[in-house]
C-alpha cells in the first residue's frame, strides 16, 4: 500500500468529507475506544462504529485495527490522523477561548464517599490539564434532575439505567459481604447471595446498595429491605463487628477487620460489573467543550481502576 498516496488522498478529501465523520475519527483515535468516544460525543457505540465505517468506505481504506483493549490506528489511519488532528485542535482551542466564564464552570454532583476517596485527590491533575475550567462540586445521595437543575455531570453508583440521559461507565470497585463470626454461627449458613436475606442487613444511607446488588445478581428480594442505615461505611463496618447484621461495603473499608478475624466474608461472588460508578449528563451539557473534557478525563482517569474491576 502506498501510504504517501493515502496521506495525500486523505488530505485532499478532508475538504469534502463531512466534519462529523472526521470529528468522530479524531476522537476515537485519541481515546482508543469506541465506548469512550461514544460517551464524550453523547452518541451510542453503534453510531460511532457506523460513522467510522462510512469514513473508511469514503477513503477506501481501513483506518483501525481492533485489539483486546479497544482500537489502534493502522498505517492508513495514522496518515489521516496526522493530517486532521492539528486542525481539530486549533478549532477546539478557538471554541475554548470563545466560551464565557460561566460556560467554563462545571457543576458536579456526587456521593461524599466517592468525592473524598477518589475524585478530590485527582482533581489537581484535571486542573493542571485544564486550568481555565472551574469545578463546583456538591455531595449527597439525593438523585438530582439533570434536565431541570443546574448540574452538568452527576457521578452515581448503580446499574447505569438513566433513561433520556448520556451515561459513561467508569469503574466497578468490588464490594464484599461481611459479618461477625458470632452472627454467622447463630444463624442459618450463608452460601449464596439469596441466603443474605435470612439475616439482618446493614444499609447505606439511601438504602440502595443491597437492593441494587440483589438486582444485579438476579436475586428476587423485597423492595423494602429492613435494617438500620448509616451515612458512613466505617460506621457500618463497626456495626457489623458488633454483630448487628450483614454489611455490603467496599473491600478497602473492611480489610483490617477481615485480616484480624473480627469480620469474615461468608460468600465469594463474582462482582457484577453493571453495579458500577457512572458519569451521567444530558446531551446538551456534553455539547459544551468544558463538560466534554471533564467526562473524557473521568473515563481516562478511571481506566486503571476499571481494568482491575
Amino acid at each position: 500500500m502506498n501510504f504517501a498516496f493515502v496521506f495525500s488522498r486523505a488530505k485532499y478529501q478532508t475538504m469534502r468529507i463531512s466534519l462529523p465523520l472526521l470529528q468522530t475519527f479524531v476522537i476515537v483515535a485519541r481515546s482508543g475506544r469506541m465506548r469512550d468516544a461514544a460517551a464524550s460525543m453523547a452518541l451510542t457505540p453503534g453510531a460511532i462504529s457506523q460513522r467510522i465505517r462510512e469514513l473508511e468506505d469514503y477513503v477506501g481504506y481501513r483506518l483501525f485495527t481492533r485489539t483486546q483493549a479497544g482500537v489502534e490506528l493502522n498505517s492508513a489511519g495514522r496518515s489521516l490522523f496526522s493530517a486532521v488532528d492539528g486542525p481539530f485542535q486549533a478549532i477546539e482551542e478557538v471554541v475554548r477561548k470563545l466560551e464565557s466564564p460561566s460556560s467554563r464552570r462545571i457543576r458536579i454532583s456526587t456521593m461524599g464517599s466517592f468525592a473524598a476517596n477518589w475524585l478530590v485527590p485527582r482533581l489537581s491533575d484535571f486542573s493542571r490539564l485544564h486550568p481555565d475550567i472551574e469545578i463546583a462540586m456538591e455531595t449527597g445521595s439525593r438523585v438530582v434532575d439533570l434536565k431541570r437543575e443546574p448540574i452538568d455531570v452527576a457521578i452515581r453508583h448503580g446499574l447505569g439505567i438513566y433513561p433520556g440521559l448520556e451515561v459513561a461507565w467508569l469503574m466497578a470497585p468490588e464490594m464484599i459481604v461481611v459479618a461477625s463470626p458470632e452472627l454467622l454461627r447463630s444463624r442459618s449458613p450463608v452460601v449464596t447471595p439469596a441466603d443474605c436475606l435470612g439475616l439482618p442487613l446493614l444499609h447505606d444511607m439511601d438504602r440502595a446498595d443491597w437492593r441494587l446488588w440483589f438486582e444485579a445478581l438476579e436475586v428476587e428480594a423485597p423492595l423494602d429491605l429492613k435494617g438500620p442505615s448509616f451515612s458512613d461505611d466505617h460506621l457500618m463496618v463497626r456495626a457489623a463487628v458488633a454483630g448487628q447484621g450483614l454489611a455490603l461495603v467496599r473491600n478497602v473499608y473492611a480489610s483490617d477487620e477481615v485480616r484480624s478475624g473480627r469480620l469474615v466474608s461468608p460468600i465469594d461472588t463474582k462482582w457484577p460489573t453493571r453495579f458500577a460508578y457512572y458519569a451521567v449528563s444530558t446531551a446538551e451539557a456534553l455539547q459544551r467543550p468544558s463538560v466534554r473534557h471533564f467526562v473524557e478525563w473521568l473515563v481516562a482517569e478511571a481506566k486503571p481502576q476499571a481494568q482491575l474491576s
